[in-house]
């Protein structure tokens, strides 16, 4: 538990493998959290299904990076249980700032955010926080822009935090907190 979030704070504890989870229960305090297995998704084994690739061949949604952080995290926060707090909310929005958090958002033609995705990029890996959908494919999308991003970039880590059965369709594993720290080593060496 702490006081306050600051985004050096934030960078120290990804680099050791240690995220922060807010309890709403608790009127939003802040917990330092380091599960014994940890969600990836190996950039190589990324899945594109075939509704995903006729949805991206569509010219349904367009992807920006970057052109509405706060937005994203707000939207992903929208929902009846949260780990984002205003605080934490506060800290990435100074990370990104800095140069550090990263949103890529997906806009209908109508120019409507109705997707997205955000976290953090240190080293050679990218912190995946939450993502977002109000419309059919809209994280996904969001999600192959950032794996494409990756690759472009010579990206090495895609961190889940925890796995979903969402996010298992989409080519998440599970591994242990020893093979995540090899992992994250690499990634920052």
């Amino acid at each position: 538990m702490v006081e306050q979030i600051t985004p050096d704070m934030l960078l120290y504890a990804y680099s050791t493998g240690v995220f922060p989870m807010a309890n709403q229960e608790e009127g939003d305090v802040i917990y330092w959290i380091e599960p014994e297995f940890r969600g990836v998704i190996p950039l190589d084994e990324f899945k594109v299904s075939k509704s995903l690739r006729q949805t991206l061949h569509s010219g349904k949604y367009y992807v920006t990076i970057n052109r509405n952080f706060e937005s994203v995290m707000r939207a992903c926060a929208n929902r009846e249980e949260t780990w984002i707090s205003e605080e934490i909310i506060q800290a990435y929005c100074k990370l990104n700032q800095m140069g550090y958090g990263f949103s890529f958002e997906t806009w209908n033609q109508k120019h409507e955010l109705v997707g997205g995705l955000y976290g953090f990029a240190m080293g050679k890996a990218f912190f995946g926080e939450s993502m977002f959908s109000t419309q059919t494919d809209a994280s996904k999308v969001a999600l192959y822009c950032l794996v494409e991003w990756m690759k472009e970039n010579q990206f090495t880590l895609l961190d889940t935090q925890y796995i979903s059965d969402h996010l298992r369709t989409l080519g998440a594993i599970e591994i242990t907190k020893a093979q995540y720290n090899k992992l994250l080593a690499d990634a920052l060496a």
